[in-house]
């Protein structure tokens, strides 16, 4: 009985210098928190503390609240592409292995992550900003619509 209470005792002794770790860092963490917030200075906040700073230039307007969708839109084309990647890897790591119904399978995959990528192209998810249109500029130029000679009167040389 009494070899069986030491044998515990040893491997409970085992597992102290841990638990005298987890008490200095719940120690470490709370004295922080508590000399920070009895030595930092009282905040007292103000218009100009409140207003967002951008390298010294005051905001004429409000930045816009909503953020453009097409940036999440990417973002989830760039996810589909890398799981296809993640998923490509093991195929090509055993590919003899495997056979052609495994390469028509891999084909498949492709082919239906491919066909989204089209879809995603053809609804304008990788188009950025508003369509450019050209507008006509100014008319053709000709030497006496370029040449101004000085003194001159603009309407007579025109």
């Amino acid at each position: 009985m009494t070899l069986v209470i030491l044998v515990e005792m040893m491997n409970v002794n085992q597992y102290l210098p841990i638990l005298g770790l987890l008490i200095l860092g719940v120690l470490f963490a709370s004295g922080s928190l508590v000399a920070s917030s009895m030595l930092a200075p009282r905040k007292r906040l103000t218009e100009a503390k409140l207003a967002p700073y951008e390298c010294g230039i005051v905001p004429e307007i409000d930045p816009p609240q909503r953020f453009p969708v097409r940036f999440y839109l990417v973002a989830m084309i760039f996810v589909i592409f890398d799981i296809e990647i993640v998923f490509l890897y093991p195929f090509a790591v055993v590919f003899r292995q495997l056979g052609a119904f495994a390469l028509v399978e891999v084909l498949a995959f492709s082919l239906a992550v491919f066909a989204a990528l089209l879809f995603l192209v053809s609804e304008g998810a990788l188009t950025w900003g508003p369509v450019k249109h050209l507008t006509p500029g100014l008319p053709a130029r000709t030497s006496s619509s370029t040449i101004v000679r000085l003194g001159a009167d603009v309407e007579r040389v025109a």
